[in-house]
């Protein structure tokens, strides 16, 4: 009998916890319930988000993989797909592949929208830091042969930072050099030549250290 009093009184704290705070608790395990539902809805819209994409996608490689694709069905197609399914993997691989294309076929200004959509699909935390840094490259590109210095700039300061690679300090000097400033374009050709290992891009950024002096 003793031994059942004193099991009894070990718990009265713990009950006598859960009597104060059972609002707070019945709370807590309700909100835990609900982000556990939130999480496995998102996860099944964003499945069944993705196998629709890729239906749709299919009609995109089907066009684009025609000896002629037709820009207009490509374009459709890809409205489509930026238009219901943005977040999808498909959708941002078809804008980096129609941007590329248009910059093939000199259609800049269409291509530098369709890398600016994929900019803004692939910004932030959670987005793909390779198409974003690919369409960001390539947008800086097209600005600069459209002499909008400031905006290739602009397109490209995110990676300004000593850590990222030759080809971007490359780039930076390309476009500085266009606006005459080259001093800051040789130190940009300077930082890029020291992170190059290979002989071909040394040798180039070699060559426009040597024509700014010239």
């Amino acid at each position: 009998m003793n031994n059942i009093y004193e099991n009894n009184m070990k718990f009265l704290p713990f009950l006598k916890f859960l009597d104060k705070y059972k609002k707070v608790l019945i709370a807590i395990v309700i909100l835990i319930l609900i982000i556990i539902s939130f999480l496995i809805i998102s996860n099944q819209i964003q499945k069944e988000n993705n196998e629709s994409a890729s239906i749709i996608y299919n009609d995109w490689i089907e066009e684009i993989s025609q000896e002629i694709p037709n820009i207009e069905n490509l374009d459709t197609i890809l409205n489509k797909l930026v238009t219901e399914y943005p977040k999808t993997g498909y959708t941002q691989l078809a804008l980096l592949n129609k941007a590329n294309l248009d910059a093939k076929l000199e259609n800049l200004d269409n291509s530098l929208m369709n890398f600016k959509k994929l900019i803004d699909l692939t910004d932030g935390l959670n987005g793909n830091k390779i198409f974003n840094k690919m369409s960001r490259v390539s947008s800086a590109r097209i600005l600069l042969s459209l002499d909008k210095h400031e905006e290739a700039l602009e397109m490209i300061k995110v990676f300004s930072s000593s850590n990222t690679n030759g080809y971007i300090h490359e780039l930076t000097g390309d476009i500085l050099v266009k606006q005459e400033k080259n001093d800051l374009a040789k130190a940009q050709y300077d930082i890029a030549l020291k992170k190059y290992s290979d002989e071909t891009s040394k040798s180039i950024v070699s060559m426009k250290i040597a024509n700014i002096g010239t």
